[in-house]
């Protein structure tokens, strides 16, 4: 008996040693491989943000660049209603895609004529603005410029971007168009700048000043090299060697602690072509990478602490009852194990669903990035050969019409990231207005017809409806866009043949179907036609009918689509809620054909 006990306290004492050795092993590989897998998820997020960013940079220039086309700008009209009216359309569709605080236009001299500020902000006008840098940069380069961060009067930190106005008849500078962002709620487009306890979004100008910073907002226009932002960090060398790594325009990380808990921070310049014009640090309190995974390792750990103990035990009283305990302690070990496959089955079901996760993000940015690719080529290889040699006008309007239809390829593949951006993040909202549907579709027929008249020679589009009169509540751009879409997609798979647009009121709805005599929808992609990148065509992206189904489901209405069994084609079909059937007049009980 003697010899036993001193065999059971030996074998005890060596079983929890290991324990506790085996246990500390495994939470150091486990929490290395976490961390290694949380900096792959946060660089390939960081890449994303700030491709992001450099994408709606590129469209507010693109933006100004069509403001500054415009022939009252071209013939150096600064005032009067048509000049407000586009100067206040541009304004909308630039706070559309982010917070624009005020947009002005100034002349050669750098005197602003027209200043558009959102209500509440104070306008200037008859200012001379000529000594500032970002005026200056642009008269002298005759480009866009993205500005250093500045303070406006009312104290609000933010940044500016530029395009000149420049003549198209002899290059000669007009003037300079200025849209004004907001630092703070610009980048909070794109990530938290404001809890410092969360993931957060830090970004610089190209001095290293800070336009926002989720740690401290009051540091928001501080070089981050001088003293105020260096007592902040308690001048931690990591993080200041990291910062000057990224402010000479490379990609990083470094783990830190700067007296407030450790961090993990990722970075890399915001590039628009082929210049870095900010610069930015996605920043994670480590202890919310290792939250779940701490919580899972202390279960586990209770589990096999509880098995170890309940194992000694068994075999002190095994030493009294043999066989009786013997049965009862296999039971219970059979449990345990079961209960920690379980568990491990849980977290595998978990990184899995982060894998689909980042599988569908990738995808998304390939699919863009391939689409992007697309139409740039045609656009430059047009622009060299107007640049390359003397043109008749025929073959000078034959490249500009080449350049015209493929930036607005452009433009209506980044309205469809954008849109499903907002889709995404449940930011998509509808201005909700009362219209004519059946005006809305002949205006949309007849505006296509004229587009594509050149393209697709041996089509025919058509409008049926047996109302003229089709009164509803909706927002009419964002149906005009759906409308844009079906005929898009059918035309695309048509081409030669007809295309026919049919309206009819059923009970409380309106019934809006598109047909084509096209070949039809690939039976394998049917059930699935209606989500992200599902196509069959020889270009898109997928995001059209995607997109045009939300919007038809926000409206209160369904959307389908159906092949053309006795003929061939097909036929996509959505309703819409009528605002108030005592109105609908019924004019006309013929067939409207167009």
């Amino acid at each position: 008996m003697y010899i036993g006990v001193i065999s059971i306290i030996v074998i005890a004492v060596s079983s929890y040693g290991l324990f506790f050795f085996l246990q500390r092993d495994n939470e150091k590989n486990i929490r290395e491989s976490i961390f290694e897998q949380e900096l792959e998820r946060q660089t390939n997020s960081t890449r994303s943000v700030f491709q992001h960013i450099g994408s709606d940079l590129r469209l507010i220039s693109s933006m100004l660049q069509d403001l500054a086309g415009s022939v009252y700008l071209q013939n150096e009209k600064f005032s009067g209603d048509k000049v407000s009216n586009l100067v206040d359309k541009k304004f909308r569709q630039l706070n559309s895609v982010t917070r624009v605080d005020s947009i002005m236009i100034t002349d050669k001299d750098g005197i602003i004529h027209i200043h558009k500020a959102l209500k509440g902000l104070q306008t200037f006008v008859n200012i001379d603005i000529s000594s500032r840098d970002y005026i200056n940069q642009t008269k002298k380069s005759l480009l866009p410029v993205y500005s250093e961060g500045f303070s406006g009067i009312d104290g609000i930190y933010r940044i500016a971007v530029t395009y000149p106005i420049i003549s198209i008849d002899d290059g000669h500078y007009i003037g300079t168009i200025v849209a004004n962002l907001p630092t703070i709620q610009f980048f909070k487009n794109y990530g938290n700048v404001e809890d410092v306890n969360a993931k957060f979004l830090v970004a610089f100008d190209t001095k290293g000043d800070l336009l926002a910073v989720g740690a401290n907002n009051d540091l928001v226009g501080k070089n981050f090299f001088r003293n105020e932002t260096q007592q902040f960090i308690n001048y931690n060398k990591d993080l200041n060697n990291l910062t000057r790594y990224l402010l000479a325009g490379n990609t990083g990380y470094a783990v830190y602690d700067y007296g407030r808990g450790e961090r993990l921070n990722t970075q890399s310049p915001i590039f628009v072509g082929t210049k870095p014009v900010y610069f930015l640090q996605v920043v994670t309190p480590t202890d919310r990478i290792y939250l779940k995974i701490n919580s899972v390792l202390f279960t586990e750990s209770a589990k096999m602490l509880s098995l170890l103990t309940g194992a000694t035990t068994a075999i002190i009283v095994l030493v009294f009852l043999l066989r009786k305990w013997y049965t009862i302690l296999e039971n219970e070990v059979g449990r345990r194990t079961r209960d920690l496959n379980e568990s491990n089955y849980r977290l595998m079901i978990a990184n899995e669903s982060l894998k689909r996760k980042e599988d569908t993000q990738n995808q998304f940015i390939n699919v863009a990035a391939h689409e992007l690719r697309t139409p740039i080529q045609p656009i430059l290889n047009a622009i060299y050969l107007l640049h390359s040699s003397n043109l008749s006008a025929e073959k000078q309007g034959k490249y500009m019409d080449i350049i015209k239809r493929n930036t607005e390829k452009l433009s209506r593949l980044a309205e469809d990231i954008l849109d499903v951006a907002k889709i995404e993040s449940n930011a998509l909202k509808l201005t909700i207005e009362q219209f004519n549907l059946y005006d809305l579709i002949l205006n949309m027929i007849e505006e296509y017809k004229k587009n594509i008249e050149f393209v697709y020679k041996d089509l025919s589009i058509g409008y049926q409806s047996s109302n003229t009169s089709l009164i509803m509540k909706g927002d009419k751009t964002r149906l005009t866009q759906v409308m844009f879409i079906l005929l898009d997609n059918a035309s695309k798979f048509t081409k030669k043949g007809s295309i026919t647009v049919i309206t009819q009121v059923k009970s409380d709805n309106i019934q809006v179907t598109v047909k084509d005599t096209g070949p039809g929808v690939d039976p394998e992609i049917l059930p699935y036609l209606f989500t992200k990148f599902v196509t069959r065509s020889e270009r898109g992206t997928g995001l059209g009918l995607f997109i045009a189904k939300t919007i038809v489901e926000a409206h209160g209405g369904i959307i389908w689509v159906e092949n053309n069994i006795l003929q061939k084609g097909a036929i996509f079909i959505f309703t819409l809620p009528i605002s108030n059937k005592e109105n609908m007049e019924d004019k006309d009980k013929n067939n409207k054909n167009v």
